[in-house]
């Protein structure tokens, strides 16, 4: 779709995984097969949901990785699923004008892969983070910019995310491939689509 401008969110979620299939490897979760999406985290055995969407709400990019993996690694990738196509036919759209993401995003390396596309950061500072670079003084160099305004409309990714878990395939995994788990994201997120040009109520 032809959108003069739109800024994307990007948000985690972590889904318990519901014991269907082959049981996942209790005790030695090295053993886990990788496709399998599935981690052990403070919850105990989960998967993460990585969520981008444009400033409505509608998905862009999904991915689903095991729920003790860290979310700012998975930046980059979830960006590079962003492919907006255009009505009017020419090249699809990939780089939104800003992005909004958690403190869970950020990162040098997130900011300076934005800033190599040209996209707006709009990501707070950690804490220990700020921290850091204050005590190096000078040499810590300034703060990142940060537009508090325009991350009060972050909460359409955690909206879309609410919208998806009305599906129960998505609220609760009973995947054992994280394949599967991830393509009832992307049927519920076409159905959000699917509203957008009337095909739906």
């Amino acid at each position: 779709m032809s959108i003069p401008q739109w800024s994307g969110s990007i948000s985690t979620v972590r889904t318990p995984p519901a014991t269907q299939g082959d049981l996942p490897n209790y005790t030695n979760l090295r053993d886990e097969p990788a496709d399998h999406g599935i981690g052990r985290s403070r919850g105990g055995l989960t998967s993460k949901a990585h969520l981008a969407c444009d400033g409505h709400g509608r998905p862009l990019s999904v991915l689903v990785g095991p729920g003790q993996a860290g979310d700012s690694p998975m930046f980059a990738h979830v960006l590079e699923g962003i492919c907006v196509p255009r009505l009017a036919g020419g090249a699809h759209r990939t780089r939104p004008v800003e992005v909004r993401a958690d403190k869970a995003y950020s990162s040098r390396a997130n900011r300076e892969l934005l800033r190599s596309k040209g996209i707006k950061a709009v990501i707070p500072e950690k804490t220990d983070q700020a921290a850091n670079r204050v005590n190096k003084g000078r040499a810590g160099g300034r703060p990142p910019n940060f537009d508090p305004e325009s991350y009060k409309g972050r909460n359409v990714v955690e909206r879309a995310f609410n919208k998806a878990k009305q599906w129960r395939a998505v609220a609760t995994r009973y995947d054992k491939l994280a394949l599967t788990y991830r393509a009832g994201f992307l049927l519920a997120g076409i159905v959000e689509w699917l509203k957008l040009l009337g095909d739906m109520p």
